[in-house]
């Protein structure tokens, strides 16, 4: 398959379409690298032996986004372009809305118009909201809504709006993929997460720390319902998480409408174990201090994955300790980012 790939340069797309080459794919990205850089292209063209077609371009211009279409015959989207973190969505919501909601509209409408009825959507854990999660992890059924965060609201909207498009376009085929928390890096140290500024995830921060950039971790809160009071959630590898994407492609065989999967690894853990496992994969000690919690943040959040396991054949095989040592390779070789 010819797959365009909104958001192509980020931590978890540019992963994925490594994964699609593997898999015999070929991609076209698109990306206006707001939080990624240009160098990430000629890494992913390293890695995956062959020149990428890339598209520098917002894709909320629905003028420029269509010139890629029509230079290109393709067969699906994954869409991965968006504004991402949660603390900063309740600072700047209406910012949130109009990039992550706005692009959304306009790629499904570029797609009608060139007959591409093929999307795969990444979305997210935030999605269940305030519901409570039960002993055996969030399930897709579980109830949705109550969002706690703008950034979660929007991935919310946008899953309705991709099942409400499926209603008028009997063609439109979509699959949601909800996310828990992707953490690792490419095992070359070629690609990993890469933030402008100060971290919003908890592994990049840790790694910070680890080299001495940040001087210390901040845990949001030590007071929650958990094993040691601190956040539990499902982290999963960043390569884990891509080959989802291209196991989900399969779906594309048949028609189905609307599919919606998770994807983690099925396991909580919190995070002062994230923080000793880093510690223990990497030999190195990780300072921190207890701050107060973060507005939007739940307790306890992680993965159901029967249905993926069953449907797509989708099993993470990474440990939290692959992905501790791959997210500290990345930032010892890249100790000021991706230049």
């Amino acid at each position: 398959m010819k797959v365009l790939v909104t958001g192509g340069t980020g931590f978890i797309g540019s992963h994925t379409v490594v994964e699609l080459y593997k898999a015999g794919h070929e991609a076209v990205i698109v990306d206006n690298l707001s939080n990624s850089k240009l160098e990430v292209l000629s890494r992913l063209e390293k890695l995956v032996g062959q020149k990428i077609k890339f598209y520098q371009l917002d894709v909320c211009d629905k003028e420029k986004l269509e010139v890629a279409f029509k230079e290109n015959k393709i067969d699906a989207v994954i869409h991965f372009a968006g504004l991402k973190a949660v603390g900063e969505s309740v600072r700047k919501p209406l910012e949130y809305y109009r990039n992550n909601i706005d692009s959304t509209l306009t790629l499904l409408e570029v797609m009608k118009e060139n007959g591409v009825n093929n999307i795969i959507f990444s979305s997210s854990a935030t999605v269940y909201g305030t519901t409570i999660c039960g002993p055996k992890g969030f399930k897709e059924t579980d109830k949705t809504g109550g969002t706690t965060n703008p950034y979660g609201t929007t991935k919310l909207f946008i899953e309705q709006i991709l099942t409400d498009a499926t209603v008028a376009n009997k063609d439109l085929n979509v699959v949601l993929l909800r996310y828990f928390n992707p953490i690792g890096a490419h095992e070359s140290g070629l690609l990993g997460e890469d933030p402008n500024g100060i971290p919003n995830n908890l592994m990049p921060y840790v790694s910070q720390v680890a080299i001495k950039k940040l001087p210390l971790l901040h845990v949001f809160g030590d007071d929650y319902d958990t094993k040691d009071g601190t956040g539990v959630r499902d982290y999963i590898h960043v390569i884990d998480l891509a080959i989802g994407h291209v196991l989900a492609l399969k779906k594309f065989k048949e028609h189905f409408g609307v599919a919606v999967y998770n994807l983690g690894r099925g396991q909580g853990v919190s995070v002062l174990e994230l923080v000793h496992a880093f510690e223990d994969a990497n030999n190195i000690k990780i300072p921190f201090e207890i701050s107060p919690r973060r507005p939007g943040d739940i307790a306890t959040c992680f993965a159901n994955v029967d249905k993926a396991k069953e449907e797509l054949g989708f099993v993470a095989t990474h440990s939290i300790s692959d992905a501790c040592r791959d997210s500290w390779n990345f930032q010892k070789n890249n100790p000021d980012g991706i230049k």
